[in-house]
């Protein structure tokens, strides 16, 4: 379990740095809705109810909340979702 964190923390700083990446529900569904998302990783606590339903790409739910996914992610505010747009040189897609 714990080298799955490790992975989803080194994937996801990679992608953020190397790739882009949209934060917040809002931004998650208009990525999904344009075909952009590559795949979405929702916190374990994510309000929205579409998102964790079927949407068509790839979705990873993040063992933390959203306050520990935004301190994750290197941002100083909560994240509940975000859509990988380009993977960048990460390997986020394999988890």
């Amino acid at each position: 379990m714990s080298e799955e964190k490790v992975d989803i923390s080194r994937a996801l700083k990679s992608a953020i740095t190397t790739g882009k990446v949209e934060f917040g529900v809002d931004q998650t569904e208009k990525a999904i809705r344009a075909g952009k998302a590559q795949m979405i990783v929702l916190a374990r606590n994510c309000p929205s109810e579409s998102l964790k339903g079927e949407v068509g790409v790839k979705v990873h739910i993040y063992d933390g909340n959203n306050m520990e996914l935004g301190a994750l992610c290197g941002k100083p505010f909560s994240v509940s979702a975000l859509a990988v747009i380009d993977k960048g040189t990460s390997n986020i897609l394999t988890l």
